[in-house]
C-alpha cells in the first residue's frame, strides 16, 4: 500500500481508483509499439493500476497550481517524435502516460518509475508512486536542463 495522504486517496477514489485495480493495457501497447515507443514494465504496472483516471483537481497547491490530468496514453497519439526524442536527450525510455492541464503538457513515465511532464522542455515530478501526490496535491516538477 502507498503512503499517500487521505486527500490524495479520496481524488484517486473519485477518479475510479481502487487497490487492486487493474486494466487491460493492450490497446496501448499495439498502439505505440509500432512506432517506437516500446512499452516497458514500469509503464506497463503505473498503466494497469492507473489509466483511464482523471483526475479534476483544481486550485492552490504545495508549489504551484493544482491543476487536471488524464492517465490515458491516446492523448499523446500523433506525439510520439517528442517522446523518442526526450528518451534519447535524457538517455531514459519514454512512454506516454496521458496528459496535463488539458492537454497543455503530456506526462510520461520511464523504465525506472519516474514520471515526467513532456513540453518542448522536461521536469520530473519524482518516482511514481509519489508522482502522483506532487500532481495531485500541487508540487511543481523539477526541470530538467539538457545540453
Amino acid at each position: 500500500m502507498n503512503d499517500w495522504t487521505p486527500e490524495v486517496v479520496r481524488v484517486l477514489e473519485a477518479s475510479g481508483w481502487a487497490p487492486g485495480r487493474r486494466v487491460d493495457t493492450g490497446c496501448w501497447r499495439s498502439m505505440f509499439e509500432p512506432v517506437g515507443l516500446v512499452m516497458h514494465g514500469a509503464a506497463e504496472a503505473f498503466l494497469r493500476e492507473f489509466g483511464g483516471l482523471t483526475m479534476n483537481v483544481s486550485g492552490p497547491g504545495i508549489t504551484c497550481a493544482r491543476t487536471p490530468f488524464e492517465l490515458d496514453p491516446e492523448l499523446a497519439g500523433g506525439e510520439e517524435d517528442r517522446f523518442l526524442e526526450w528518451s534519447e536527450s535524457i538517455g531514459r525510455r519514454l512512454f506516454p502516460v496521458g496528459e496535463l492541464d488539458h492537454g497543455r503538457f503530456f506526462l510520461a513515465i520511464d523504465e525506472v518509475d519516474e514520471i515526467y511532464l513532456v513540453e518542448t522542455w522536461i521536469a520530473s515530478f519524482g518516482p511514481a508512486p509519489q508522482a502522483l501526490e506532487n500532481l495531485v496535491l500541487g508540487v511543481a516538477p523539477r526541470r530538467i536542463e539538457v545540453r
